[in-house]
């Protein structure tokens, strides 16, 4: 059973359609515990950080997600909440990354970074049957910076490396829109799909 985590940020009906193109219907919840007995859990969002991540107190699910140990992938700013903060509020965040998310400069050619830009992969369970660049969909103002550690795949803008992929142990994000990525994206939640339990035992 794959979840999508129901907490008040939107994005959830475009990746529904997009999981269910590849066959899989997929349960929309915020109950801790069908979060927890899931075999894998998407995290999507488009909103405000802080508002989201009050949102996720509220019912309950900081510590729940967390501690999951299935696969887990967060799309947008589903992604940006798995950080340890964010200057968006500011407000602290989940904590699964020890990294705080940016806002783009002010002197950026524009804000948001929105449309289709390259996405430079490392090798990774997301990307099985995947080489080179690959061009993704972004819409963001803030970003995950790069780091080596965690960074799986890496896109500039106007001369900023940012992490437009990260996996840490179960844990992925997506900082662009793989439900509008054409056959990059639908390559990514396929694999993902694949993942299960076992794989990080």
């Amino acid at each position: 059973m794959t979840v999508l985590v129901k907490y008040g940020a939107g994005n959830i009906g475009s990746v529904t359609n997009a999981l269910a193109r590849l066959g899989e219907e997929a349960v929309l919840t915020s109950d801790p515990e069908v979060i927890r007995k899931a075999d894998r859990v998407i995290f999507p969002g488009v909103g405000e950080a802080s508002s989201a991540y009050e949102d996720l107190k509220r019912l309950g699910l900081t510590d729940v997600l967390r501690e999951l140990r299935q696969p887990f992938l967060g799309i947008c700013l589903g992604m940006q909440l798995m950080s340890s903060s964010s200057e968006e509020g500011p407000t602290d965040c989940l904590g699964i990354f020890p990294f705080g998310v940016k806002r783009f400069p002010a002197g950026c050619d524009k804000i948001p970074h929105m449309g289709w830009n390259t996405v430079r992969i490392r090798p990774n369970p997301l990307f099985e049957g995947l080489s080179g660049d690959q061009w993704a969909y972004f819409v963001h103002s803030y970003y995950f910076p790069a780091d080596a550690s965690v960074t799986v795949g890496l896109t500039n803008y106007d001369g900023i490396g940012f992490s437009a992929v990260v996996n840490t142990n179960n844990f992925f994000g997506c900082q662009f829109h793989p439900e509008k990525s054409s056959v990059f994206g639908e390559t990514i939640l396929r694999n993902f799909l694949k993942l299960g339990r076992e794989d990080f035992r």
